[in-house]
């Protein structure tokens, strides 16, 4: 063979090496990422050529799937009650993907979860049609009704817990949306999809996990807190406090109160009972913005990572100067919070000062209704000690029964709440929010559930706007709904 030839060759031959270690390579090291990538068409046919596995709140379905015509994707999400449960499932769309419980547990629902390999070997050696698991959550029908019922067509959102092991009962928000409008790929489907990201309203934000609130008054039961934890208040004793507080560092910024004659010189019980600005400003501005922020974190503020397993947005108390740090203690400045935020306070007092992390999944199921994981109860914090945590309770229970929070009272149960009416807009020029944070006992069942109302829109006048008079009736049928009243 003459040097020419030999040269050639010996190309060739390096060609077909680089050929053959390109091949393998494909095959056996970036295989799995091909086959699972997104881009790759062939994982959306897949994910839609079997029923999906369902969501199921209190033993019953709230999805399904149905079959498609005209598509490669044989099958399409359905939803029972979509706008009710929205707030929990999320969303399943073959053209615009998935999010919350739909997509977390996308793998389950599917039947790919590397769980699932026993049932899937079985099926394909059966014959059997592949099937997804079911996610079991922990949310109860009838305070999920209540709740959205209750907020009707108002803006805003309610969060319920069971204070005695953090599950979440109840996750409404209004307005809401259903899921199965853009569950497919059509043009109808993306009409859908287009409009609701347009509406100004913004029908698919979840205002229970992932929209934050000044929480007004109802922050006030976190100073209380900080309050009888620092040893310098007790719940009966006069705190000393102004009827007109000035706030510090300034001139002629005052506060003054609601109801007048009966703040100055409060104790920490009528304080709260008739929301005193003056007392928690004060208390506020001397315990510091330090204590405050760290009695703050104790309930979950500050939190960037609190999944349920949806995560929910970080709620904050942040440094702040004198003056913006005694408005942080009556629940304004720059201090915001989550819906599920301030039913976590609220089932916090409820539960004697322990404070559970909150979760909506109680398990997943495979196909043959085995479990494959069990959520259990966790311990997030303990922000009170049980004694402060009574007197606490001792005090949200005088709000309802003799102060701002009566319209939560409910015959044969323990109620315990605050009001909030929280100011926001630039001068305080939009309207303000309703708020009211509370939680129920029944003394014979021993039962409890903890709730957050917030109304954004009260469609009232704006000086008829209160938590006691707008978001206490829902807290209210919520509570009934959760303890069988």
């Amino acid at each position: 063979m003459n040097k020419p030839l030999r040269r050639v060759a010996v190309f060739c031959g390096l060609l077909v090496m680089a050929l053959l270690v390109r091949v393998n390579w494909v095959q056996f090291v970036e295989a799995d990422e091909l086959r699972t990538h997104p881009d790759n068409r062939r994982v959306a046919i897949e994910r839609y050529a079997h029923p999906r596995g369902n969501i199921i709140v209190g033993d019953k379905a709230v999805t399904g799937s149905t079959e498609t015509s005209g598509s490669d994707f044989k099958y399409k999400r359905t939803y029972k009650d979509g706008p009710l449960w929205a707030p929990v499932t999320g969303y399943a769309s073959q053209a615009f993907g998935a999010n919350q419980l739909e997509k977390l547990y996308d793998g389950i629902l599917t039947g790919n979860d590397d769980r699932l390999f026993f049932n899937r070997t079985i099926d394909m050696i059966t014959g059997k049609d592949k099937k997804g698991g079911n996610v079991v959550t922990t949310l109860d029908p009838k305070v999920q009704k209540a709740a959205f019922e209750g907020l009707g067509d108002r803006k805003g959102a309610v969060a319920a817990l069971d204070p005695e092991t953090g599950a979440i009962l109840g996750l409404a928000t209004s307005p809401s949306y259903d899921p199965s409008s853009f569950a497919g790929n059509s043009n109808e489907d993306s009409k859908n999809w287009t409009s609701l990201n347009e509406d100004e309203d913004k029908p698919m934000l979840n205002r229970a996990l992932r929209e934050t609130y000044p929480p007004g008054s109802t922050y006030k039961v976190v100073t209380a807190a900080a309050a009888l934890e620092s040893g310098e208040y007790d719940m009966d004793e006069p705190t000393g406090a102004p009827e007109v507080y000035k706030l510090p560092l300034t001139t002629d910024s005052t506060l003054g109160n609601e109801v007048q004659g009966v703040c100055k010189d409060a104790t920490l019980r009528v304080a709260l009972q008739w929301s005193c600005n003056s007392v928690y400003a004060m208390i506020s501005d001397k315990l510091g913005n330090e204590a405050m922020i760290e009695m703050s974190e104790e309930f979950g503020f500050g939190n960037p990572e609190l999944d349920t397993p949806v995560r929910a947005a970080e709620s904050v108390y942040p440094e702040m100067d004198r003056p913006q740090n005694a408005m942080g203690g009556i629940g304004q400045a720059s201090n915001r919070a989550t819906p599920l935020q301030m039913a976590m306070v609220a089932a916090a007092v409820a539960n004697d000062g322990e404070l559970m992390k909150p979760y909506m999944v109680e398990k997943l199921v495979a196909p043959n209704l085995n479990d494959i994981e069990v959520t259990q109860p966790e311990t997030l914090s303990e922000p009170v000690s049980g004694e402060n945590a009574q007197k606490l309770q001792q005090m949200m229970e005088t709000v309802v029964e003799e102060g701002t929070g009566s319209n939560a009272r409910i015959d044969g149960l323990t109620v315990g709440g605050k009001t909030g009416t929280a100011q926001h807009g630039i001068d305080n020029r939009d309207l303000p929010y309703a708020w009211f944070i509370s939680y129920a006992k029944d003394p014979d069942s021993g039962e409890q559930i903890a709730v957050a109302v917030v109304v954004e829109d009260a469609s009232a006048d704006r000086d008829d706007i209160s938590g006691g008079g707008i978001a206490a009736p829902i807290a209210k049928s919520v509570m009934e709904a959760g303890l069988g009243r």
